[in-house]
């Protein structure tokens, strides 16, 4: 049994991964930002901002953890343009915040590193599916602040830290924000559903492909990195990816098929941001090598799962 400590316990992955570590009793404490209600955590927490070094040493000195899953980020890259500081301050300082009072306090803790695909960026213009030595050529703050905390975690782990960094491409389900294109289309036949929204549904690009996977998919990959044997993992760098891309248009095509009433789609000008990349995807045969990972749920099982979870929320919440 591990003692995992989780940041970001509290965002769309770190509650989905928290229950996964749960379900193999490994010890968990989560660090989130502000005090949760009480019902969002099933693990013990601890509050903790990234960016402040003394609580960072404090919570480690505390929890000395034989494992640390780094998930704590400002991830959206709308944000990421907004606050520049804030996105590089957080996603850079904060990792090292961490990684310096591991190797302090808990210098044989192993450690994952959520980066993103969003690193590949201008290399995926080349339309075909990326692995790990592919060049990262970063379009976005949110992306270059991500290849900067990669850099910063590879010096640890070449001093002798253990760990690996992992690139998960786009994923969904339940509870991801409705600022992601999945989840959004989701919501809105969730309202029209219920009657709090005329039955036309906002669409912008649809002709881009994305490697899509399901969220309890990526927390597999991430568990069972953790769980592996340190002679297993011959790298330090793993794409989370399916190896194949689909139409943003077939995933909305995957809902629409689960809506119980008509709904009129309609390209929306305000959300119409014509992708500098048609094609993003990545390869898979590094991690399906050390460790046998494979996505498994179909996209079909994924969809009607978000769409049932907007359902929910369609009867607690009016629309915007």
């Amino acid at each position: 049994m591990a003692r995992i400590l989780l940041t970001g316990a509290n965002g769309f992955v770190g509650k989905v991964l928290q229950r996964r570590l749960l379900k193999s009793n490994h010890e968990v404490v989560g660090t989130v930002a502000s005090p949760p209600a009480s019902a969002e955590l099933e693990c013990d927490y601890q509050v903790m901002n990234i960016c402040d070094r003394a609580q960072v040493e404090a919570v480690i000195q505390r929890v000395k953890p034989t494992h640390l899953v780094h998930l704590a980020a400002v991830s959206n890259v709308a944000v990421s343009f907004k606050q520049p500081l804030l996105t590089w301050h957080a996603n850079v300082i904060g990792t090292l915040n961490l990684m310096e009072e591991l190797k302090a306090h808990a210098p044989e803790c192993f450690t994952l590193f959520v980066s993103s695909s969003e690193v590949y960026g201008e290399s995926f213009k080349s339309g075909q599916l990326l692995d790990e030595n592919a060049t990262c050529v970063p379009m976005n703050p949110y992306a270059a602040s991500k290849l900067a905390a990669e850099h910063a975690v590879m010096q640890y782990l070449r001093q002798g830290m253990p760990g690996v960094v992992v690139r998960p491409f786009n994923h969904i389900g339940p509870g991801q924000s409705a600022d992601f294109v999945t989840a959004s289309f989701a919501r809105q036949i969730a309202w029209i559903e219920a009657g709090l929204q005329p039955p036309v549904l906002k669409v912008g690009n649809l002709d881009a492909s994305r490697d899509f996977l399901n969220v309890h998919d990526v927390c597999e990959a991430y568990a069972m990195l953790l769980d592996a044997n340190r002679d297993q993992l011959e790298h330090r760098m793993y794409n989370i990816a399916s190896g194949k891309s689909r139409q943003i248009r077939s995933v909305l095509q995957a809902l629409l098929a689960e809506a119980t009433v008509p709904i009129i789609v309609q390209t929306d000008p305000d959300r119409l941001r014509p992708s500098d990349i048609p094609l993003a995807a990545g390869a898979n045969a590094r991690i399906k090598e050390a460790v046998g990972w494979v996505p498994t749920t179909p996209l079909a099982q994924t969809v009607r799962d978000i769409l049932d979870y907007w359902r929910g929320q369609a009867l607690l919440e009016p629309p915007d």
